[in-house]
């Protein structure tokens, strides 16, 4: 893809809502646990409803070792860069959870055949950073890569909070962004905005915990986080922690609102089974309140008595009207309308999959939403297994693309037919005049039909940018 004039991306996401339909969509493949001589690969998806190769993987690029379990994505650049015409969006960044290997993907020289640019190893990782076991990755406005990581290179299967930051030109580790000995026990996933001086982390857990699968028992033994923390986006260091309790265990994916101007957004918290609402008070502090709780139901013939939703993925539309977010236990994805922050409305919800179906093995016995358990889905005559879990709106907010898989230790413990029958991607249509949602039956991307057989399909990107990965600048409005 030739960069356009000017920037990457969108001067404002108002513009971003009048970009193109997407056409292709990046997705990381995973083999990791379903077959250990096969590595994971990046697939490009068809999504052009006019092409003859419509919802079919096109092009696969296989990394070249087995074992790194790719997990979550983001680009060299963004609307973030909007106002600096020497940047392009054309190379994919693929952390991997397990090995720590960073892939640098070209996706501009052929879009729809992206090649392997470059490898870094663990090792470069963990000597000029000290940390291992990188997720997620944002561009920044100074042409440089951030990527957060999880654990400590000193202790291996430790938890360590922190920030990989890569050269944008070249992606060899320049080092952390956070000013030295500003560490939090945890991290996970991030967000940052300029115009408020401020970045905001989550936290998952100690490696060692989560490497094994879902242990019941990990939050009670401290494996696992419950706190926001605050960053001065000036100095890189850590001003403030924000526990968010019980209520709030294990917070994972965060999304500030897409307006730069907001001093507010959301956090999914996964073992809480709840979204926190952070925001900017009157005197400068950044608090945080609950504003939505899915309710447990009660359960015979699960792990535990109790099952919560497990909100593994959230996201906003462009125009911050609507918040989604995936229970990948309970089996639904849920909108809702967002006009008045601190007061969620739900406006939508569709059952896809989840370990609560009338067919399964689990029976509820108390259930404060549901009257009956929901069924199994097909889609083409394809059964859909494991619970909804990546999300990715279109620009416009009128489609909402979904795939199965949460990470391959997981999804054997929890969805063991999966690894045999493979993930999908789904599609839903999506009201954005009243809110709303249903299941396209006619787009189906089945991951069970790969040539090397059945993998697990992850998180979703497009090549001209997304919901969940460019961050709107006050500079690029105004500039504009």
């Amino acid at each position: 893809m030739a960069c356009k004039r000017g920037g990457p991306g969108y001067a404002t996401p108002k513009d971003a809502m009048k970009g193109p339909r997407e056409k292709l969509m990046y997705t990381n493949c995973i083999y990791r646990e379903v077959d250990s001589k096969r590595p994971d690969f990046l697939a490009t998806v068809d999504v052009d409803p006019s092409s003859p190769t419509y919802c079919k993987v096109i092009h696969r690029l296989p990394m070249p070792y087995v074992g790194d379990e790719l997990h979550h994505s983001g680009w060299n650049s963004c609307s973030s860069c909007f106002n600096d015409s020497t940047k392009c969006r054309n190379r994919l960044i693929l952390p991997c959870l397990v090995s720590s290997r960073i892939y640098i993907v070209d996706t501009g020289t052929d879009e729809r055949a992206p090649r392997m640019h470059k490898v870094v190893e663990a090792d470069e990782v963990s000597s000029k950073s000290g940390l291992l076991n990188p997720h997620s990755t944002h561009c920044l406005g100074s042409g440089e890569v951030m990527i957060s990581a999880m654990g400590d290179a000193s202790q291996p299967g430790e938890g360590k909070g922190g920030f990989i930051l890569l050269d944008g030109e070249t992606f060899e580790v320049k080092g952390n962004w956070e000013a030295p000995g500003n560490n939090p026990a945890f991290g996970y996933d991030f967000w940052y905005q300029p115009y408020h001086k401020v970045l905001i982390s989550t936290e998952w857990g100690a490696p060692k915990a989560w490497l094994e699968g879902i242990g019941l028992d990990d939050y009670e033994k401290g494996y696992l986080g419950k706190s926001l923390h605050i960053w001065d986006w000036d100095t890189h260091k850590l001003i403030k922690t924000l526990d968010l309790g019980d209520e709030g265990a294990v917070p994972l994916e965060i999304r500030f609102l897409h307006d730069p101007r907001a001093a507010e957004g959301f956090v999914g918290c996964s073992t809480g089974s709840s979204i926190f609402r952070f925001y900017k008070d009157n005197s400068g502090s950044w608090e945080a309140e609950k504003v939505i709780q899915v309710q447990p139901k009660k359960v015979e013939g699960w792990m535990a008595p109790v099952m919560h939703g497990a909100i593994t993925d959230i996201l906003l539309s462009m125009d911050d009207r609507y918040l989604y977010f995936s229970n990948w236990l309970h089996g639904d994805i849920r909108q809702y309308d967002i006009t008045d922050t601190r007061n969620p409305k739900l406006v939508g919800q569709v059952f896809i999959g989840g370990a609560i179906l009338a067919e399964g093995p689990v029976h509820v016995t108390e259930d404060p939403d549901l009257d009956a358990q929901p069924v199994t889905m097909y889609v083409k005559g394809r059964k859909i297994t494991g619970g909804p879990q990546m999300l990715q709106l279109s620009l416009d907010g009128k489609r909402l693309y979904v795939t199965t898989s949460l990470y391959s230790t997981a999804d054997k413990q929890i969805y063991p037919e999966m690894l045999k029958s493979g993930s999908v991607m789904l599609q839903l249509d999506v009201n954005i005049e009243k809110g709303g949602m249903k299941v396209n039956k006619d787009f189906l991307v089945d991951f069970g039909l790969e040539p090397d057989g059945p993998c697990l399909a992850h998180e979703i990107r497009y090549p001209g940018g997304d919901c969940t990965s460019d961050i709107f600048l006050v500079d690029t409005e105004t500039k504009n």
